[in-house]
This record gives C-alpha cells, sequence and structure tokens, in this order.
C-alpha cells in the first residue's frame, strides 16, 4: 500500500475512533460496535476494514473524557461503583461480577451497571427479584460460548436511578477463565475487586 495512502486509512480510523467517543460520551450509545458503524454513517463511508478496533475506540474515549469530563466523569464512575458494590452485595448469592465500562473505567453519565450472575436455576433468581419487591424487565441477550452464540436471560432493574443489567450465566460459564483486556486487566472482577477500587479512589482523589 503507498505511504500516502497508509498514512491517509490510519488518519481516518483515528478520526472515526474519536467521532465513535463522542458518541459514547456525550450521546449515551450503548456499545462501540454501534458508535463506530454510526460515526461511519456520518463520515459517508462504507469499507469496513477502515474501522477503528474497540481498542482505539477505548483509547479515543479515555482521552476525551480526560479532555472534556475531567471534571465530572471520575464522580460519575465513582457512583456507578459505589451502586454495582449495592447491588453484588444483595446478590451475593448468584455470585455477581462486575463486567463493562464501570470496571474498566470508561463508564460516565449514560452508562448502565453491567454485572454477570452466576446459577444453575434461574427461577431461583426470578423468586429472589420478586420477594426482595424488585421491579424488573426481562429479556435475552447473546453472548459468546467458545465458538457459538448463545441466548441468555438478561434482567434489567433500577437501583438509584441507574440501570442495572444482569446477565444471568451459569456455572459453566462461571469456570471460563475471566478474559483479559489489551492493558491484560481482567475484565471481571468480584465484589472484593470492585470494594478495593472504590478504596484506592477515595485515597487517590479522582481516577479515570
Amino acid at each position: 500500500m503507498p505511504r500516502n495512502r497508509s498514512r491517509r486509512d490510519n488518519n481516518l480510523r483515528r478520526s472515526l475512533a474519536h467521532d465513535a467517543a463522542r458518541l459514547i460520551a456525550v450521546d449515551g450509545v450503548a456499545d462501540y460496535a454501534t458508535a463506530k458503524w454510526k460515526a461511519a454513517r456520518q463520515a459517508g463511508l462504507e469499507d469496513a476494514q477502515l474501522l477503528p478496533d474497540n481498542q482505539e475506540i477505548e483509547a479515543a474515549l479515555r482521552e476525551y473524557q480526560g479532555l472534556y469530563q475531567k471534571d465530572d466523569q471520575p464522580a460519575q464512575l465513582r457512583r456507578l461503583r459505589e451502586v454495582a458494590v449495592k447491588v453484588m452485595r444483595d446478590f451475593a448469592d448468584f455470585r455477581p461480577a462486575l463486567v463493562g465500562s464501570v470496571l474498566s473505567g470508561t463508564a460516565g453519565q449514560h452508562s448502565d451497571v453491567d454485572l454477570q450472575l452466576f446459577t444453575d436455576d434461574p427461577k431461583a433468581l426470578t423468586m429472589f427479584l420478586l420477594n426482595h419487591r424488585y421491579r424488573f424487565e426481562e429479556e435475552s441477550w447473546r453472548v459468546w460460548r467458545g465458538e457459538r452464540m448463545d441466548e441468555v436471560p438478561r434482567i434489567l432493574i433500577e437501583v438509584e436511578d441507574v440501570t442495572v443489567t444482569l446477565t444471568v450465566l451459569d456455572h459453566d460459564d462461571e469456570r471460563v477463565a475471566a478474559p483479559r483486556g489489551a492493558d491484560d486487566a481482567p475484565m471481571r472482577a468480584r465484589l472484593a475487586e470492585v470494594e478495593a477500587l472504590l478504596t484506592r479512589a477515595r485515597g487517590a482523589g479522582p481516577e479515570g
């Protein structure tokens, strides 16, 4: 590929990554895939090979938050982690794990708290929700299991005006090693680990 074309393509990818980051941070677009395709459509781009990957979008999102949301985002993230801890304590019998942007540190004002629950008895979870008077919605969610995509239950609840999504997995899923991010950080955290994140944040001041 000619050097000028390669440089132009790289610049386009960076531009799209920053446009996608803004859509997530400001407009509340829920996920990276939706954000980058929306950014591509706005730019009139149809070549999927030029789309940024998730790591590029996350890097652009952290940069955007550091530049334009540094006064608000750390406090928003801390509050979301506090909600996560509260729900994880309530649902301790279902071995909750925090995933997503609240764990990675890129969550903001539009973010949900994403938790995974592990049980081989989904009816017990439903009874728990009813007995504890949770108002909830049920839907399905698609997850990768090895080389196949499966549908699993997902439950939405509201806690302190924050949407919390509970993806219901079985114990075999729990035994699979937690995936790791680009910086080798785990992408799944248990209650003690989330509590430690909050403790460090209180001791160190604003975090990203």
